[in-house]
């Protein structure tokens, strides 16, 4: 009996997510057809993404705040930090959200610049292989 109402209730809520889910798509695509009719497509398409990745920073930011991630008194890190890579580490785990951005944006400039994505690659493997005890190949 335990078992079904298990089952039940985990089909109802992924109903309700499916619901949720298409009910979300169907707004973006009412606000899109709508500004559609002020804007040109291109900036109906960058008003609907800006107002979704608003909606989203928020609902992020509320429930970041209430689940204590987000605390504003910081008794051990009061002093600041030295050097830049410190206090790119200092900021990344103050605002794990920035450090999501961050990182996605340095993902997409990879993604856009293939040839930068090869250098990164080839140091990255050349680090490794360096501290394994390969040493640089000698031509």
């Amino acid at each position: 009996m335990i078992g079904r109402s298990l089952i039940k209730k985990l089909v109802a809520g992924f109903a309700a997510a499916g619901a949720a889910f298409v009910a979300v798509v169907a707004l973006g695509a009412a606000i899109f057809y709508a500004l559609l009719l002020v804007l040109p497509p291109l900036g109906a398409a960058a008003l609907t993404f800006a107002l979704f990745a608003a909606v989203a920073a928020i609902v992020a930011l509320v429930f970041l705040k209430d689940g204590g991630m987000m605390h504003d008194d910081d008794d051990e890190d009061d002093d600041e930090p030295e050097g830049l890579a410190a206090r790119a580490v200092h900021l990344l785990r103050d605002r794990p959200i920035v450090g999501a951005g961050l990182g996605l944006g340095a993902l997409f400039f990879l993604i856009r610049n293939p040839a930068l994505a090869a250098i990164v690659a080839s140091m990255v493997t050349e680090k490794r292989m360096e501290s394994r005890g390969y040493g640089k190949r000698r031509r």
